[in-house]
C-alpha cells in the first residue's frame, strides 16, 4: 500500500498561487527529499499534509495516507493520526514543545501516551534517546534553556517516540554541529531501513546526499528538477539546481575585510552559567568598529549565553563585560536563532516593522530599502510570523534589528533557516552595511567554511 500520495497539492494566499501544483507518492521503505531556496514552499507541503496550515491560506488537491483521504477529515479527527500514523519533527522546536515541561518528561509521556509503552519501557527508551542524541545534560532543563541544537533533537526525540511509520522532518540538521548533524542524519536513515517512510525538507546538499532516495526541487512553488537524489546532486540538469549547489560556503570567495576602529565593546574573565551548570569560563574578546567576528563550537557549549551576555540580557558570574561610553540602550542589537519567539503572533510583519521604525524615527522609505536588499517580497508584509517561513521571518528579523541603525550586530546563527544562495547573499548584506556604517557584528554559527571566507577573525568555544 501507498503509504503516502500527493496528487496536484496546491498552496494559495488569496488568489495568489504560493506552491504547485505537486505530486508525489511515497511506499514503505522510501526516502522523498525536498530541496530549494528559502521561501520556496517546502515547509507549505508538510503543513498542508498535517492540516496545519494558517487560516490564510488555502489548499487544493488530494491528500492520502495509507489510502485514505486526510484532506477530507475534520481537523479532531485528522489531528487523532499524529505521532500514530505520521510523526513530523517541525522547522522550529521550540513550537513543538512544552515550554513548561522538562525534556526528560516530554518525550517519556510521548513514548507511553502515543507510543503504548509501559512507565517502565517508557524510562529505558527515553533514557536511550537522550543518549544516542547527547542529550544527557538536557534532561532535567526546559526548553527555553535549551540551546536551539538541543532543542532541535530533544524535539527529535519526542517525535519519534510515539513509532509512527512515516516520518516528516523539517530542516532536522538546521543549527547543528557536525557530529550532531551526523548523528541526526544517522538516526533519519533508520526510519527507511526498519520499513518506515521518510519526507524530509532541507536546503543542505550533505543532508540530502546522506540520505538518498528520490528528490524534488523547488523554486518559487514550482518543481524545478526531480529524480533519484545522487543523480540530481551529481548531474544537475537545471540552472537553479546547480546555481543552489555551487552556493555552499566551501566555495565562497573572501569577504573584504574590515578596518577596525576604537574597542567598542570589552568582555574580561568572563564566566557563564545557566541554572547550576557553568558553560562559560575565563572569556575575553575585545571587539573594534566595524569588526566581524565570528564564534563556534559545538551546540551546547553555551554560544547563545555568550551572546545573550554581550548584550546586557544576562549577567555573567564571574568578569566584567564592558560598553563604550558612547553606546546607548539601543546600540547593541540581537538577532536571535529562533525568530518566531521574538516576533508577536498575532501582528501582521509590516506593522511590527513600522512600529520599530517610527519608535526609532527611521523613515520607510529607508526600512524598505534593505527589505528589497534582501529579497523580501512585499506581500509577506501583509502576514502573520505563522504564514511565511523560517527563513523570510529570519531576514525580517534582520531588517527589524537594523531599523535601529545598531553598533554591534548579535547574530545567533542567524541563516541557519536559508538556502545557501540566500545564506550567501544575506551575509554578504551585513558585510556591506557593517563596512559602510561601521557596525560590528558578533556572528555564531556551526559552519567552519563560512565564517573562514566571511570573518576578520574567530573564536572557537571548544579550544
Amino acid at each position: 500500500m501507498t503509504a503516502l500520495d500527493i496528487k496536484d497539492l496546491s498552496v494559495f494566499t488569496g488568489a495568489h498561487r504560493l506552491l504547485g501544483p505537486v505530486s508525489f507518492s511515497l511506499g514503505e521503505g522510501d526516502v522523498f527529499v525536498v530541496m530549494g531556496e528559502t521561501g520556496a514552499g517546502k515547509s507549505l507541503i508538510a503543513q498542508a499534509i498535517l492540516g496545519t496550515l494558517p487560516a490564510s491560506l488555502r489548499m487544493e488537491g488530494e491528500i492520502a495516507i495509507n489510502g485514505r483521504r486526510v484532506d477530507r477529515l475534520p481537523p479532531a479527527e485528522r489531528a487523532l493520526l499524529w505521532g500514530r500514523e505520521i510523526a513530523t519533527l517541525p522547522q522550529e522546536p521550540w513550537l513543538a514543545l512544552s515550554p513548561l515541561m522538562a525534556s526528560w518528561r516530554q518525550v517519556a509521556e510521548t513514548h507511553v501516551h502515543v507510543g503504548g509503552r509501559t512507565q517502565r519501557d517508557a524510562k529505558q527508551a527515553t533514557a536511550n534517546d537522550f543518549v544516542a542524541l547527547g542529550l544527557e545534560a538536557a534532561e532535567p532543563r526546559l526548553p527555553g534553556q535549551l540551546s536551539g541544537g538541543m532543542a532541535q533533537r530533544v524535539a527529535f526525540a519526542a517525535a519519534t517516540a510515539g513509532r509512527a511509520p512515516i516520518l516528516l522532518a523539517d530542516e532536522p540538521t538546521k543549527g547543528l554541529d557536525s557530529d550532531r548533524r551526523d548523528k541526526v542524519v544517522s538516526l533519519l536513515r533508520d526510519v527507511p531501513d526498519t520499513g518506515g517512510t521518510l519526507l524530509t525538507i532541507t536546503h543542505e546538499a550533505f543532508a540530502a546526499r546522506a540520505l538518498g532516495g528520490r528528490i524534488m526541487v523547488l523554486r518559487h512553488g514550482n518543481v524545478v528538477e526531480q529524480g533519484q537524489t545522487l543523480d540530481v546532486l551529481t548531474d544537475p540538469q537545471a540552472d537553479y539546481t546547480k546555481k543552489l549547489l555551487a552556493a555552499d560556503p566551501s566555495q565562497w570567495p573572501d569577504t573584504p575585510r574590515s578596518n577596525p576602529g576604537r574597542a567598542i565593546l570589552t568582555a574580561q574573565d568572563v564566566a557563564l552559567s545557566r541554572g547550576d551548570r557553568v558553560l562559560v569560563r575565563g572569556f575575553n574578546l575585545t571587539l573594534h568598529e566595524g569588526e566581524r567576528v565570528a564564534i563556534t563550537g559545538p551546540s551546547g557549549i553555551g554560544k547563545s549565553t555568550l551572546l545573550d551576555a554581550l548584550a546586557g540580557l544576562i549577567k555573567p558570574v564571574e568578569g566584567t563585560i564592558k560598553r563604550a561610553a558612547h553606546l546607548d540602550r539601543y546600540s547593541v542589537q540581537k538577532l536571535y536563532q529562533d525568530p518566531p519567539a521574538a516576533f508577536p503572533r498575532h501582528v501582521t510583519l509590516g506593522r511590527s516593522l513600522r512600529d520599530v521604525a517610527d519608535l526609532h524615527d527611521r523613515s520607510w522609505d529607508e526600512v524598505m530599502d534593505t527589505y528589497g536588499e534582501l529579497g523580501l517580497a512585499p506581500d509577506l508584509l501583509a502576514r502573520t510570523p505563522d504564514s511565511v517561513s523560517g527563513g523570510e521571518l529570519q531576514r525580517i528579523s534582520i531588517v527589524r534589528a537594523l531599523t535601529v541603525r545598531p553598533k554591534v550586530l548579535l547574530a545567533d546563527e542567524p541563516t541557519s533557516r536559508l538556502d545557501p544562495i540566500t545564506q550567501k547573499d544575506t551575509l554578504d548584506l551585513i558585510s556591506r552595511i557593517s563596512l559602510r556604517e561601521g557596525i560590528s557584528v558578533v556572528l555564531v554559527t556551526h559552519d567552519r567554511a563560512m565564517v573562514e571566507a566571511w570573518a576578520d577573525r574567530v573564536v572557537d568555544l571548544s579550544s
